[in-house]
């Protein structure tokens, strides 16, 4: 089968799309053919050389949120067969979606809503578990509670939004200028262009914070907390010393495989409620040019990889 494997790390030049031997599942998994595969910012961090950090063996095949349809079930399986339309988040322990064909555990995968095509299936499950591990395991969200999602027009940003508005909150994003209309589509109440304006001097009080950028913009989200309110973020450790100091609670979230998360989230998906926007379709023999436009950080949907 033909697939993108990294045998050093580095830039987006050690990429190679090359035959591969197909996989063969084991019991509590099945083989998936893959159709389409989402491009995130942690398989260009992984090539780059987080994957040693993270003890990954070379060579590896990139890839962790695909969509397609079961090829073969192993054995101890009675909720999938074969022919079966699945989406999910796939361990980079085993092989990646960046290939003809990936292994996926039960846990991993569910069914794909009718409604939604290969593309948009495949770009939902690491932004919007994510962000549902994030805003509503970690964060405690409920309905009437106001949230602050940073970087709201991004993959996973954009999935909190909606996530948030589901579960009842009143919404404020933050983005640049050109993504007001698109991040009021999904649902915020608010909008605040970081560019123009500093957040802190326009939002207060609030329960919850996401944080999906980082650094000083992550500091400066304690403040606008209230007592007792949490920050969350996506990115980066956060402070245990100004969570102390502004009397709040503080942790990163690191999106696990969740069937029963996901499933909720295929249904949010079933019924409209949550959408994807995938901005680039490319083959997979154009890889490097999918990173390429990953790093850059100019995307505001996803990019996905088709066979």
């Amino acid at each position: 089968m033909k697939a993108v494997v990294i045998k050093e790390y580095g830039n987006a030049d050690v990429l190679n799309y090359e035959d591969v031997e197909k996989p063969v599942p084991n019991a509590g998994e099945v083989l998936v053919k893959v159709h389409v595969a989402a491009v995130n910012p942690v398989d260009w961090k992984i090539r780059d050389g987080m994957g040693e950090m993270l003890g990954l063996k070379l060579p590896v095949i990139l890839g962790c949120e695909i969509a397609g349809t079961i090829e073969t079930v192993g054995g101890k399986i009675e909720n999938f067969k074969s022919g079966d339309a699945v989406f999910g988040f796939i361990s980079l322990q085993r092989n990646g979606g960046y290939a003809e064909y990936a292994i996926a555990k039960i846990d991993e995968i569910v069914l794909k809503p009718e409604n939604l095509n290969y593309e948009n299936a495949a770009a939902i499950a690491v932004g919007a578990l994510t962000s549902w591990q994030a805003i509503l395991s970690l964060g405690n969200l409920t309905s009437g509670q106001k949230i602050l999602i940073h970087g709201a027009s991004g993959g996973v940003g954009s999935m909190a939004v909606q996530l948030a508005k589901a579960k009842g909150a009143y919404v404020i994003g933050t983005a640049s200028g050109k993504n007001e209309e698109f991040v009021k589509s999904l649902g915020a109440d608010e909008f605040v262009d970081y560019k123009k304006e500093k957040f802190e001097d326009v939002v207060k009080e609030v329960d919850v914070v996401f944080d999906t950028i980082g650094g000083e913009t992550q500091e400066r989200s304690f403040r606008v907390l209230k007592k007792g309110g949490f920050l969350v973020t996506a990115v980066q450790p956060p402070s245990e010393d100004s969570a102390k100091k502004f009397g709040v609670k503080a942790a990163m979230v690191s999106v696990q495989p969740n069937a029963k998360q996901l499933a909720e989230i295929a249904k949010l998906a079933e019924k409209g409620r949550l959408k994807t926007h995938v901005e680039t379709v490319l083959p997979f023999s154009e890889v490097k040019k999918a990173h390429e436009l990953s790093e850059s950080g100019r995307t505001r949907g996803k990019i996905v990889l088709a066979i």
